[in-house]
Protein backbone atom coordinates (compact mmCIF):
# COMPACT_ATOMS: atom_id res chain seq x y z
CA UNK A 1 0.00 0.00 0.00
CA UNK A 2 1.38 3.39 -1.03
CA UNK A 3 0.25 5.74 1.74
CA UNK A 4 1.55 8.71 -0.26
CA UNK A 5 -1.05 8.11 -2.97
CA UNK A 6 -4.15 7.41 -0.90
CA UNK A 7 -6.29 9.08 1.75
CA UNK A 8 -8.09 7.90 4.85
CA UNK A 9 -11.46 8.05 3.08
CA UNK A 10 -10.23 6.13 0.05
CA UNK A 11 -8.58 3.50 2.21
CA UNK A 12 -11.77 3.14 4.23
CA UNK A 13 -13.80 2.62 1.05
CA UNK A 14 -11.35 -0.05 -0.13
CA UNK A 15 -11.62 -1.86 3.20
CA UNK A 16 -15.43 -1.68 3.29
CA UNK A 17 -15.68 -2.90 -0.32
CA UNK A 18 -13.07 -5.60 0.34
CA UNK A 19 -10.66 -4.40 -2.32
CA UNK A 20 -8.10 -5.00 0.40
CA UNK A 21 -8.42 -6.70 3.77
CA UNK A 22 -7.23 -5.29 7.06
CA UNK A 23 -4.87 -8.25 7.32
CA UNK A 24 -3.33 -7.56 3.91
CA UNK A 25 -3.07 -3.85 4.64
CA UNK A 26 -1.43 -4.41 8.02
CA UNK A 27 1.05 -6.92 6.61
CA UNK A 28 1.99 -4.51 3.80
CA UNK A 29 2.44 -1.77 6.40
CA UNK A 30 4.87 -3.83 8.46
CA UNK A 31 6.73 -4.91 5.33
CA UNK A 32 7.22 -1.24 4.46
CA UNK A 33 8.27 -0.33 7.99
CA UNK A 34 10.86 -3.13 8.02
CA UNK A 35 12.21 -1.90 4.68
CA UNK A 36 12.71 1.67 5.94
CA UNK A 37 13.26 1.32 9.68
CA UNK A 38 16.99 0.61 9.65
CA UNK A 39 17.46 3.97 7.94
CA UNK A 40 14.72 6.08 9.54
CA UNK A 41 14.55 4.61 13.06
CA UNK A 42 11.06 6.01 13.67
CA UNK A 43 9.81 3.35 16.10
CA UNK A 44 10.87 2.38 19.60
CA UNK A 45 8.44 -0.56 19.73
CA UNK A 46 6.63 -2.40 16.96
CA UNK A 47 3.30 -4.05 17.76
CA UNK A 48 3.22 -6.59 14.92
CA UNK A 49 1.77 -9.66 16.60
CA UNK A 50 -1.09 -7.81 18.31
CA UNK A 51 -1.72 -5.70 15.19
CA UNK A 52 -2.03 -8.73 12.92
CA UNK A 53 -4.37 -10.39 15.41
CA UNK A 54 -6.51 -7.26 15.56
CA UNK A 55 -6.62 -7.04 11.77
CA UNK A 56 -7.83 -10.64 11.50
CA UNK A 57 -10.59 -9.94 14.04
CA UNK A 58 -11.74 -6.89 12.09
CA UNK A 59 -11.80 -8.84 8.83
CA UNK A 60 -13.94 -11.49 10.46
CA UNK A 61 -16.36 -8.88 11.81
CA UNK A 62 -16.38 -6.86 8.58
CA UNK A 63 -15.37 -3.21 8.32
CA UNK A 64 -18.34 -1.05 9.26
CA UNK A 65 -19.18 1.72 6.80
CA UNK A 66 -19.47 4.27 9.62
CA UNK A 67 -16.10 3.45 11.24
CA UNK A 68 -13.62 5.49 9.24
CA UNK A 69 -10.50 4.34 11.09
CA UNK A 70 -11.46 0.65 11.31
CA UNK A 71 -8.66 -1.54 9.99
CA UNK A 72 -6.36 1.44 9.34
CA UNK A 73 -2.75 1.14 10.60
CA UNK A 74 -1.66 4.19 12.60
CA UNK A 75 1.20 4.95 14.99
CA UNK A 76 1.32 6.39 18.51
CA UNK A 77 4.01 8.55 20.11
CA UNK A 78 5.68 6.68 22.96
CA UNK A 79 4.65 9.09 25.71
CA UNK A 80 0.98 8.14 25.23
CA UNK A 81 -0.16 5.21 27.36
CA UNK A 82 -1.12 2.00 25.57
CA UNK A 83 -2.43 -0.84 27.73
CA UNK A 84 -0.27 -3.93 27.45
CA UNK A 85 2.23 -2.24 25.12
CA UNK A 86 5.43 -0.82 26.55
CA UNK A 87 5.40 2.97 26.94
CA UNK A 88 8.85 4.40 27.62
CA UNK A 89 8.72 8.15 26.94
CA UNK A 90 12.12 7.37 25.34
CA UNK A 91 13.62 7.25 28.82
CA UNK A 92 15.68 4.72 30.73
CA UNK A 93 13.41 5.64 33.65
CA UNK A 94 10.45 3.89 31.96
CA UNK A 95 12.30 1.43 29.75
CA UNK A 96 10.17 -1.52 30.93
CA UNK A 97 6.95 0.27 31.86
CA UNK A 98 3.83 -1.62 30.77
CA UNK A 99 0.70 0.53 31.31
CA UNK A 100 -2.44 -1.00 32.80
CA UNK A 101 -4.79 1.38 30.99
CA UNK A 102 -5.06 3.30 27.72
CA UNK A 103 -4.87 7.05 27.31
CA UNK A 104 -8.26 8.53 26.41
CA UNK A 105 -7.12 9.25 22.84
CA UNK A 106 -6.05 5.61 22.42
CA UNK A 107 -9.28 4.37 23.97
CA UNK A 108 -11.25 6.42 21.43
CA UNK A 109 -9.16 5.09 18.57
CA UNK A 110 -9.67 1.55 19.82
CA UNK A 111 -13.42 2.08 19.70
CA UNK A 112 -12.99 3.40 16.15
CA UNK A 113 -11.23 0.16 15.21
CA UNK A 114 -7.74 1.47 14.40
CA UNK A 115 -4.70 -0.78 14.31
CA UNK A 116 -1.74 0.37 16.39
CA UNK A 117 1.42 -0.61 14.51
CA UNK A 118 3.78 0.66 17.18
CA UNK A 119 5.18 3.40 19.40
CA UNK A 120 7.29 6.13 17.85
CA UNK A 121 10.53 7.66 19.05
CA UNK A 122 10.78 11.04 20.76
CA UNK A 123 13.05 13.22 22.82
CA UNK A 124 13.02 11.88 26.39
CA UNK A 125 9.80 12.93 28.15
CA UNK A 126 9.14 15.12 25.07
CA UNK A 127 11.99 17.47 26.02
CA UNK A 128 13.85 18.42 22.87
CA UNK A 129 13.68 19.49 19.25
CA UNK A 130 15.53 16.72 17.41
CA UNK A 131 14.93 13.24 19.00
CA UNK A 132 18.64 13.29 19.85
CA UNK A 133 17.61 13.30 23.52
CA UNK A 134 15.99 9.86 23.21
CA UNK A 135 17.61 7.38 25.59
CA UNK A 136 17.62 4.76 22.83
CA UNK A 137 18.58 6.26 19.46
CA UNK A 138 18.16 9.28 17.19
CA UNK A 139 15.54 9.13 14.45
CA UNK A 140 16.56 10.25 10.97
CA UNK A 141 14.84 12.58 8.53
CA UNK A 142 13.58 10.59 5.48
CA UNK A 143 14.44 13.51 3.17
CA UNK A 144 18.09 13.37 4.24
CA UNK A 145 19.22 10.68 6.66
CA UNK A 146 22.06 12.88 7.96
CA UNK A 147 19.53 15.37 9.35
CA UNK A 148 17.23 15.35 12.36
CA UNK A 149 13.47 14.86 11.99
CA UNK A 150 12.79 17.52 14.62
CA UNK A 151 11.24 16.87 17.98
CA UNK A 152 9.92 15.93 20.23
CA UNK A 153 7.46 14.07 17.94
CA UNK A 154 10.26 13.33 15.48
CA UNK A 155 9.55 9.61 15.28
CA UNK A 156 5.90 10.21 14.43
CA UNK A 157 6.77 12.77 11.75
CA UNK A 158 9.46 10.53 10.26
CA UNK A 159 7.07 7.56 10.14
CA UNK A 160 4.53 9.62 8.18
CA UNK A 161 7.15 11.17 5.90
CA UNK A 162 8.65 7.74 5.17
CA UNK A 163 5.23 6.48 4.09
CA UNK A 164 4.99 3.97 6.95
CA UNK A 165 1.53 5.17 8.01
CA UNK A 166 -1.18 7.65 7.03
CA UNK A 167 -1.02 9.30 10.43
CA UNK A 168 0.76 9.21 13.77
CA UNK A 169 -0.19 10.72 17.11
CA UNK A 170 2.13 13.30 18.60
CA UNK A 171 2.16 15.75 21.48
CA UNK A 172 2.95 19.45 21.33
CA UNK A 173 4.19 21.37 24.39
CA UNK A 174 6.11 24.13 22.61
CA UNK A 175 6.07 23.12 18.96
CA UNK A 176 6.70 19.38 19.18
CA UNK A 177 4.15 18.50 16.48
CA UNK A 178 4.56 21.52 14.22
CA UNK A 179 8.37 21.64 14.05
CA UNK A 180 8.76 17.96 13.07
CA UNK A 181 5.95 18.44 10.55
CA UNK A 182 7.90 21.33 9.01
CA UNK A 183 11.21 19.44 8.98
CA UNK A 184 9.61 16.37 7.36
CA UNK A 185 7.23 18.00 4.89
CA UNK A 186 4.03 16.66 6.46
CA UNK A 187 0.93 18.16 8.06
CA UNK A 188 0.98 18.65 11.85
CA UNK A 189 -1.87 20.08 13.94
CA UNK A 190 -1.83 21.28 17.54
CA UNK A 191 -5.47 21.76 18.54
CA UNK A 192 -6.66 24.35 21.04
CA UNK A 193 -5.61 23.58 24.61
CA UNK A 194 -8.42 21.49 26.08
CA UNK A 195 -9.81 20.35 22.73
CA UNK A 196 -8.24 16.88 23.19
CA UNK A 197 -7.94 15.01 26.49
CA UNK A 198 -4.51 14.73 28.11
CA UNK A 199 -5.55 11.77 30.27
CA UNK A 200 -2.93 9.07 29.88
CA UNK A 201 -0.29 11.37 28.41
CA UNK A 202 2.98 11.28 30.36
CA UNK A 203 3.04 14.89 31.49
CA UNK A 204 5.79 17.37 30.67
CA UNK A 205 4.16 20.80 31.06
CA UNK A 206 0.53 20.28 32.02
CA UNK A 207 -0.66 23.76 31.06
CA UNK A 208 1.04 23.50 27.64
CA UNK A 209 0.76 19.85 26.52
CA UNK A 210 -1.68 18.99 23.76
CA UNK A 211 -2.21 15.85 21.66
CA UNK A 212 -2.52 16.06 17.89
CA UNK A 213 -1.87 14.31 14.59
CA UNK A 214 0.87 14.26 12.00
CA UNK A 215 -0.60 13.19 8.66
CA UNK A 216 0.02 13.00 4.93
CA UNK A 217 -2.67 15.59 4.12
CA UNK A 218 -4.96 18.21 5.66
CA UNK A 219 -8.29 16.40 5.32
CA UNK A 220 -6.99 13.24 6.97
CA UNK A 221 -5.77 15.41 9.82
CA UNK A 222 -9.23 16.94 10.26
CA UNK A 223 -10.91 13.53 10.21
CA UNK A 224 -8.51 11.96 12.70
CA UNK A 225 -8.52 14.93 15.07
CA UNK A 226 -12.32 14.78 15.27
CA UNK A 227 -12.04 11.14 16.41
CA UNK A 228 -9.96 11.97 19.47
CA UNK A 229 -11.35 15.41 20.39
CA UNK A 230 -14.04 16.20 22.94
CA UNK A 231 -14.59 16.43 26.65
CA UNK A 232 -13.31 13.73 28.98
CA UNK A 233 -14.40 13.22 32.58
CA UNK A 234 -10.86 12.12 33.45
CA UNK A 235 -9.38 15.46 32.34
CA UNK A 236 -10.87 18.52 34.02
CA UNK A 237 -9.03 20.81 31.59
CA UNK A 238 -10.80 19.26 28.60
CA UNK A 239 -13.33 21.53 26.94
CA UNK A 240 -17.10 21.00 26.95
CA UNK A 241 -17.36 22.58 23.50
CA UNK A 242 -18.93 20.47 20.78
CA UNK A 243 -16.50 19.02 18.25
CA UNK A 244 -17.34 20.24 14.71
CA UNK A 245 -17.10 18.09 11.60
CA UNK A 246 -14.13 20.03 10.26
CA UNK A 247 -13.62 17.77 7.24
CA UNK A 248 -17.17 18.29 5.97
CA UNK A 249 -16.30 21.84 4.92
CA UNK A 250 -13.16 20.86 3.02
CA UNK A 251 -14.30 20.58 -0.58
CA UNK A 252 -14.08 22.30 -3.97
CA UNK A 253 -16.07 25.26 -2.61
CA UNK A 254 -13.61 26.02 0.17
CA UNK A 255 -11.74 29.26 -0.52
CA UNK A 256 -9.77 32.05 1.10
CA UNK A 257 -11.41 35.01 -0.63
CA UNK A 258 -11.66 37.83 1.87
CA UNK A 259 -9.73 35.90 4.53
CA UNK A 260 -7.84 38.41 6.67
CA UNK A 261 -4.33 37.10 7.26
CA UNK A 262 -2.04 38.74 9.82
CA UNK A 263 1.70 38.39 9.25
CA UNK A 264 3.71 39.41 12.33
CA UNK A 265 6.90 41.27 11.44
CA UNK A 266 8.57 39.48 14.36
CA UNK A 267 8.00 36.15 12.58
CA UNK A 268 10.46 37.19 9.87
CA UNK A 269 13.24 38.18 12.27
CA UNK A 270 16.11 35.73 12.09
CA UNK A 271 14.70 33.56 9.30
CA UNK A 272 17.25 31.90 7.05
CA UNK A 273 17.05 33.37 3.55
CA UNK A 274 15.82 30.12 1.99
CA UNK A 275 13.01 29.82 4.54
CA UNK A 276 12.13 33.50 4.10
CA UNK A 277 11.76 33.05 0.35
CA UNK A 278 9.48 30.01 0.69
CA UNK A 279 7.19 31.74 3.19
CA UNK A 280 7.07 34.93 1.12
CA UNK A 281 6.02 32.89 -1.91
CA UNK A 282 3.36 31.11 0.15
CA UNK A 283 1.89 34.42 1.31
CA UNK A 284 1.93 35.79 -2.24
CA UNK A 285 0.11 32.67 -3.40
CA UNK A 286 -2.64 33.05 -0.80
CA UNK A 287 -2.98 36.73 -1.68
CA UNK A 288 -3.40 35.78 -5.34
CA UNK A 289 -6.32 33.55 -4.26
CA UNK A 290 -8.12 36.49 -2.67
CA UNK A 291 -6.77 36.59 0.87
CA UNK A 292 -6.02 39.98 2.45
CA UNK A 293 -2.50 40.20 3.90
CA UNK A 294 -1.68 42.67 6.68
CA UNK A 295 1.60 43.16 8.51
CA UNK A 296 1.08 43.26 12.28
CA UNK A 297 3.16 43.17 15.42
CA UNK A 298 3.27 40.63 18.26
CA UNK A 299 5.70 42.64 20.39
CA UNK A 300 6.21 40.14 23.20
CA UNK A 301 7.22 37.27 20.89
CA UNK A 302 10.90 37.94 21.65
CA UNK A 303 10.33 37.03 25.31
CA UNK A 304 8.46 33.81 24.50
CA UNK A 305 11.31 31.30 24.59
CA UNK A 306 12.75 32.57 27.88
CA UNK A 307 9.37 32.67 29.59
CA UNK A 308 8.33 29.30 28.15
CA UNK A 309 11.41 27.45 29.37
CA UNK A 310 10.98 28.84 32.88
CA UNK A 311 7.30 27.91 33.05
CA UNK A 312 7.46 24.56 31.24
CA UNK A 313 10.55 23.48 33.18
CA UNK A 314 8.85 24.42 36.43
CA UNK A 315 5.90 22.22 35.55
CA UNK A 316 8.27 19.44 34.47
CA UNK A 317 10.06 19.66 37.79
CA UNK A 318 6.76 19.03 39.55
CA UNK A 319 5.46 16.38 37.14
CA UNK A 320 8.64 14.32 37.12
CA UNK A 321 9.10 14.21 40.88
CA UNK A 322 7.00 10.99 40.90
CA UNK A 323 9.86 9.12 39.24
CA UNK A 324 11.86 8.51 42.40
CA UNK A 325 12.90 4.85 42.30
CA UNK A 326 10.23 3.85 44.80
CA UNK A 327 6.81 3.66 43.19
CA UNK A 328 7.59 2.56 39.64
CA UNK A 329 10.15 3.08 36.94
CA UNK A 330 13.92 2.67 37.05
CA UNK A 331 15.51 1.91 40.42
CA UNK A 332 19.24 1.99 41.03
CA UNK A 333 20.89 -1.16 42.31
CA UNK A 334 23.23 -1.61 45.28
CA UNK A 335 21.88 1.44 47.09
CA UNK A 336 22.93 2.16 50.66
CA UNK A 337 19.95 4.07 52.04
CA UNK A 338 16.73 5.86 51.06
CA UNK A 339 18.48 9.03 49.97
CA UNK A 340 20.75 6.93 47.78
CA UNK A 341 17.65 5.39 46.13
CA UNK A 342 16.29 8.81 45.23
CA UNK A 343 19.54 10.40 44.09
CA UNK A 344 20.99 7.52 42.12
CA UNK A 345 17.70 6.40 40.56
CA UNK A 346 17.00 9.87 39.21
CA UNK A 347 20.64 10.53 38.27
CA UNK A 348 20.91 7.26 36.34
CA UNK A 349 17.33 7.10 35.04
CA UNK A 350 17.05 10.59 33.53
CA UNK A 351 19.08 11.91 30.60
CA UNK A 352 21.05 15.14 30.57
CA UNK A 353 18.35 17.33 29.00
CA UNK A 354 15.66 16.14 31.42
CA UNK A 355 17.93 16.77 34.40
CA UNK A 356 18.78 20.20 33.02
CA UNK A 357 15.12 21.17 32.85
CA UNK A 358 14.30 19.72 36.26
CA UNK A 359 17.12 21.80 37.74
CA UNK A 360 15.96 24.94 35.93
CA UNK A 361 12.38 24.41 37.02
CA UNK A 362 13.27 23.65 40.63
CA UNK A 363 15.45 26.75 40.77
CA UNK A 364 12.69 28.94 39.28
CA UNK A 365 10.21 27.73 41.90
CA UNK A 366 12.56 27.98 44.87
CA UNK A 367 12.18 30.48 47.69
CA UNK A 368 13.76 33.78 46.77
CA UNK A 369 13.59 33.17 43.02
CA UNK A 370 9.88 32.53 42.43
CA UNK A 371 9.05 36.21 42.02
CA UNK A 372 12.15 36.96 39.99
CA UNK A 373 11.61 34.16 37.49
CA UNK A 374 8.41 32.12 37.59
CA UNK A 375 6.08 34.99 38.45
CA UNK A 376 7.59 37.29 35.80
CA UNK A 377 7.40 34.53 33.19
CA UNK A 378 3.72 34.01 34.02
CA UNK A 379 3.11 37.73 33.45
CA UNK A 380 4.88 37.53 30.08
CA UNK A 381 2.63 34.61 29.19
CA UNK A 382 -0.39 36.83 29.80
CA UNK A 383 1.09 39.57 27.62
CA UNK A 384 1.74 37.11 24.79
CA UNK A 385 -1.85 35.88 24.97
CA UNK A 386 -3.06 39.48 24.86
CA UNK A 387 -0.91 40.18 21.77
CA UNK A 388 -2.70 37.38 19.96
CA UNK A 389 -6.11 38.55 21.18
CA UNK A 390 -5.44 42.07 19.89
CA UNK A 391 -4.49 40.82 16.42
CA UNK A 392 -7.46 38.46 16.23
CA UNK A 393 -9.88 41.34 16.74
CA UNK A 394 -9.35 42.22 13.07
CA UNK A 395 -7.91 39.05 11.52
CA UNK A 396 -8.93 35.45 10.92
CA UNK A 397 -5.55 33.72 11.02
CA UNK A 398 -1.91 34.51 11.68
CA UNK A 399 0.70 33.14 9.28
CA UNK A 400 4.46 32.75 9.30
CA UNK A 401 7.24 30.21 9.17
CA UNK A 402 7.03 27.22 11.50
CA UNK A 403 10.78 27.32 12.04
CA UNK A 404 13.57 29.73 11.21
CA UNK A 405 15.61 26.99 9.52
CA UNK A 406 15.17 23.68 7.78
CA UNK A 407 16.18 20.43 9.49
CA UNK A 408 19.75 20.66 10.76
CA UNK A 409 22.44 17.99 10.70
CA UNK A 410 22.42 15.31 13.39
CA UNK A 411 24.90 16.40 16.08
CA UNK A 412 25.06 20.02 14.93
CA UNK A 413 23.25 21.54 17.92
CA UNK A 414 23.03 18.84 20.58
CA UNK A 415 25.86 20.37 22.64
CA UNK A 416 24.39 23.88 22.49
CA UNK A 417 21.13 23.92 24.52
CA UNK A 418 20.57 27.65 24.00
CA UNK A 419 20.65 27.33 20.19
CA UNK A 420 18.44 24.24 20.39
CA UNK A 421 15.89 26.11 22.53
CA UNK A 422 15.79 29.01 20.08
CA UNK A 423 14.51 26.64 17.39
CA UNK A 424 11.14 26.97 19.14
CA UNK A 425 10.94 30.77 18.97
CA UNK A 426 8.08 30.77 16.43
CA UNK A 427 6.09 27.92 17.97
CA UNK A 428 6.14 28.38 21.76
CA UNK A 429 3.98 31.56 21.81
CA UNK A 430 1.05 29.51 20.50
CA UNK A 431 1.30 27.11 23.45
CA UNK A 432 1.69 30.03 25.85
CA UNK A 433 -1.69 31.31 24.62
CA UNK A 434 -3.34 27.89 24.29
CA UNK A 435 -4.24 28.51 20.64
CA UNK A 436 -4.60 26.03 17.76
CA UNK A 437 -1.94 25.99 15.07
CA UNK A 438 -0.85 23.88 12.13
CA UNK A 439 2.25 23.41 10.03
CA UNK A 440 1.56 22.61 6.38
CA UNK A 441 4.17 21.95 3.65
CA UNK A 442 4.98 25.26 1.96
CA UNK A 443 7.88 24.39 -0.33
CA UNK A 444 11.52 23.42 -0.31
CA UNK A 445 14.76 25.20 0.48
CA UNK A 446 16.68 26.39 -2.55
CA UNK A 447 19.90 25.69 -0.61
CA UNK A 448 19.48 22.12 0.54
CA UNK A 449 16.18 20.83 -0.88
CA UNK A 450 14.70 20.26 2.59
CA UNK A 451 11.01 20.92 3.37
CA UNK A 452 9.79 24.21 4.83
CA UNK A 453 6.57 24.51 6.84
CA UNK A 454 4.01 27.31 6.86
CA UNK A 455 2.52 27.86 10.31
CA UNK A 456 -1.18 28.81 10.45
CA UNK A 457 -2.41 30.05 13.83
CA UNK A 458 -6.10 30.44 14.63
CA UNK A 459 -8.40 31.75 17.31
CA UNK A 460 -9.17 29.50 20.27
CA UNK A 461 -11.45 26.62 19.17
CA UNK A 462 -11.45 27.86 15.57
CA UNK A 463 -9.65 24.90 14.07
CA UNK A 464 -12.06 25.14 11.14
CA UNK A 465 -10.49 28.31 9.72
CA UNK A 466 -7.03 26.77 10.05
CA UNK A 467 -8.13 23.63 8.23
CA UNK A 468 -9.85 25.68 5.53
CA UNK A 469 -6.77 27.83 4.93
CA UNK A 470 -4.40 24.86 4.92
CA UNK A 471 -6.67 22.86 2.62
CA UNK A 472 -6.90 25.62 0.03
CA UNK A 473 -3.14 26.10 0.12
CA UNK A 474 -2.56 22.35 -0.18
CA UNK A 475 -5.01 21.87 -3.04
CA UNK A 476 -3.62 24.78 -5.06
CA UNK A 477 0.04 23.77 -4.71
CA UNK A 478 1.87 20.50 -5.24
CA UNK A 479 4.38 20.51 -2.38
CA UNK A 480 2.52 17.76 -0.50
CA UNK A 481 2.75 15.50 -3.55
CA UNK A 482 6.55 15.35 -3.45
CA UNK A 483 7.91 12.46 -1.43
CA UNK A 484 11.39 11.66 -0.10
CA UNK A 485 13.70 9.18 -1.71
CA UNK A 486 15.16 7.76 1.47
CA UNK A 487 18.62 9.13 2.02
CA UNK A 488 18.41 11.61 -0.85
CA UNK A 489 16.77 14.93 -1.51
CA UNK A 490 14.01 15.87 -3.96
Amino acid sequence: MDFYQTSLSQLHDDLVNKKISATELTKETFDHIKATEDDVKAFITLNEEAAMKRAAELDQQGIAADSLAAGVPLAVKDNILTKGLTTTAASKMLENFNPVYDATVVERLNKAGYINVGKTNLDEFAMGSSTENSAFFTSHNPWDLTRVPGGSSGGSAAAVAAGDVLGALGTDTGGSIRMPASFNGVVGMKPTYGRVSRWGIIAFGSSFDQVGWLTQNVKDNALLTAMIAGTDEHDTTSSLKEVPDWAANLNENTNVKGLRIAVPKEYFDGLNDDVHDVIKNALDHLESLGAIIDEVSLPHTKYGVAAYYILASSEASSNLQRFDGIRYGYRAEDVKNLEDVYVRSRSEGFGEEVKRRIMLGTFSLSAGFYDAYFNKAAKVRRLIAQDFADVFKDHDVILGATGATTAFKIGAEIDDPKTMYMNDVLTVPVNMAGLPAMSVPAGFSAKNGMPVGLQIIGKAFDEQTIYNTAYVFEQTTDFHKKTPQLGGQN
